[in-house]
């Protein structure tokens, strides 16, 4: 595994190095051990897996506050996906900056979202298949989110977006005074 940092911090690209041969390939697609050398702890409790039908089809941005805190690492396992992560973390020096990160079953890429970071995605395919080691227990009473389209973010889905949930839809928009503060940090 190759794990590479994002502008945001805590937010890491892990590529995968496979090995093949005539049988096909084998490769590691978690290490606990390299991901705490780079400052990551992961300890998963829960997997899920979410199959999307449709290309252009926009999850999230979802996120959980405390106590029930949900880092991810994220894989797309079938087809190809955007990912996007949101820094909502008020004393990050990227608050409200956000990375937008391809992957798909072929490049094997993960993403590790950090807590507290809002976390989405769009398929860019078809028949998109999904799954996320995270490190907190889901708990609705913990669950914020917000809107995909957010002028604030200013994020380039790359498709039009052709369905979402209608939660995913009413997510309230950051509050732009916020954003014009902490987006002069550097």
């Amino acid at each position: 595994m190759t794990i590479n940092s994002t502008i945001l911090p805590g937010a890491f690209v892990i590529e995968s190095e496979p090995r093949t041969d005539d049988r096909g390939s084998f490769a590691r697609t978690f290490c606990a051990r390299e991901l705490a050398a780079c400052g990551v702890t992961l300890a998963p409790v829960q997997a899920n897996v979410a199959t999307t039908r449709r290309r252009g089809t926009v999850r999230g941005l979802h996120y959980q506050v405390a106590p029930s805190l949900e880092p991810k690492l994220i894989r797309c396992t079938r087809g190809a996906i955007h990912d996007v992560v949101v820094d909502l973390r008020q004393d990050s020096s990227t608050y409200g900056q956000h990375i937008g990160v391809e992957l798909s079953a072929a490049n094997m890429r993960a993403l590790f979202v950090p807590a507290l970071c809002a976390h989405g995605y769009q398929t860019l395919d078809d028949d998109c298949q999904v799954e996320y080691l995270v490190g907190g227990y889901y708990d609705p009473a913990c669950e914020r989110g917000v809107r995909y389209d957010d002028p604030a973010l200013g994020i380039a889905w790359p498709l039009p977006a052709v369905a979402l949930s209608g939660k995913d839809a009413n997510w309230p928009l950051l509050p732009a005074f916020d954003l014009a503060v902490t987006k002069g940090r550097s």
